[in-house]
């Protein structure tokens, strides 16, 4: 495949098979619009979710991709998910000990000219874990997922910029929960995949004393992605032990190679999650994504691994669910908290401000799948009122549907026991 560079990339993976004319439009559109610039466009690359924030910005390009031929719509790379199946499962496994149970909670007060507050924050995310795990003491609520000296990592989603992040006011109420339940700060760490997006969105040292702070893909001093021998920095923290590999190739530029590590048909678990962690509190930010979602699976999948641009055109939804399968992250992921105080109900899951909204709400599930779909139906709500959709279509939710297919959680919403709980 012919190496490309970043606009030619960008669509390129996305609209391979549409004319030429078509693809020199939108390629003229991108390089003068300005409208996704360099640093977005790389953010956006990692998550996976670039192809459905291009349906919000080009809706007619995305209606004719529809009308192509059943066959080209459904030809798809295989993949290695049955290697996932190799690892015994455990009793932390997803869906972890509540297998269906979603405990939302609702706050009006948690909001305050745009800014999440931290005491309304923490009494959310008390009154869930209390619900969830049906204790009375908020301690031993915490110690049904972690134990003292686990070293135990919160995933954060800090992709969108400071706007539009995983909100202090939620993980600064976790650590202090964490803490007040015997967990000491120096097992504690903030990860995503990008270091430098974790320092812009605050993620650092001087909030978070006594907290690591870690990214799989890094930058030194200067700016620059490789050492003195001219190797990647995130080459040191993949581990090629554990793989995702899917029968399609990446290939990347010298400017695009930074933000994937390695291109071919592998991508890497991060050593993050397959050696330095023993359990996982999944805290991702509620977003659109186009007419679907970025929540907990997504937040773990694409923030997990390396090589992710090859896998948006086709193998979006399969991602999602089989890189959790494997034990990495089915294994470790005990909790999951959507942040939903603040989210976006259209533009996402880039930082666009005039689509950012207000949910006021914590959602705590200890299965991922479950969480997500009752997360769809807060989005979709939103989106319906803004006349954005007509009616819910709980049919976009297609990984959510394969990750109950591969043990990960409840997608039915019917099998589903939701917890709402009003605050005020």
């Amino acid at each position: 495949m012919k190496r490309l560079n970043v606009t030619s990339f960008l669509l390129y993976l996305y609209f391979p098979i549409f004319d030429r004319h078509i693809f020199k439009s939108l390629k003229i559109f991108y390089m003068k619009g300005n409208t996704l610039n360099r640093r977005k466009f790389f953010a956006l690359l990692g998550t996976g979710s670039i192809a459905l924030t291009l349906k919000s910005f080009s809706k007619s390009v995305f209606e004719q991709s529809t009308n192509l031929p059943q066959t080209q719509q459904q030809s798809k790379p295989a993949t290695n998910i049955a290697d996932a199946a190799k690892v015994p499962r455990n009793e932390s496994s997803m869906p972890g000990k509540f297998p269906g149970k979603v405990v939302h909670i609702r706050n009006s007060k948690a909001v305050v000219n745009d800014e999440p507050i931290e005491s309304e924050a923490y009494k959310m995310i008390k009154k869930a874990m209390l619900e969830l795990t049906q204790q009375k003491n908020l301690n031993k609520a915490w110690r049904t997922f972690v134990n003292k000296d686990e070293r135990i990592g919160l995933k954060v989603n800090p992709v969108a910029g400071k706007t539009l992040a995983t909100s202090h006011a939620v993980v600064k109420s976790v650590i202090k929960q964490l803490t007040d339940s015997g967990i000491d700060r120096k097992y504690i760490t903030i990860w995503d995949r990008r270091e430098m997006e974790l320092t812009d969105a605050g993620f650092t040292a001087e909030n978070y004393p006594g907290i690591r702070i870690m990214g799989t893909e890094q930058q030194d001093a200067n700016g620059s992605f490789v050492d003195k021998d001219g190797k990647l920095y995130g080459e040191r923290n993949i581990d090629r032990d554990w793989f995702y590999f899917a029968e399609v190739e990446g290939s990347y530029d010298a400017e695009t190679m930074p933000y994937m590590i390695n291109g071919g048909k592998y991508s890497y678990y991060s050593k993050i999650v397959t050696r330095e962690l023993d359990k996982i509190i999944n805290i991702p930010i509620l977003k659109n994504a186009g007419g679907s979602i970025t929540n907990a699976m997504k937040n773990l999948a694409f923030g997990s691994i390396s090589n992710t641009g090859r896998l948006h055109a086709k193998l979006w939804n399969d991602t999602c669910a089989e890189v959790c399968a494997f034990a990495p992250i089915r294994d470790k992921v005990v909790l999951n908290i959507c942040d939903g105080l603040k989210g976006c109900f259209n533009g996402g899951p880039g930082a666009n401000p005039q689509f950012f909204c207000n949910y006021n709400s914590i959602l705590v599930a200890s299965d991922p799948v479950a969480l997500d779909r009752i997360a769809y139906d807060i989005v979709a709500e939103k989106r319906i009122a803004e006349g954005l959709q007509k009616s819910p279509a709980p049919q976009v939710l297609t990984f959510l549907t394969m990750s109950t297919a591969l043990g990960l959680g409840i997608s039915d919403r019917e099998k589903i026991n939701l917890k709402i709980v009003d605050l005020g």
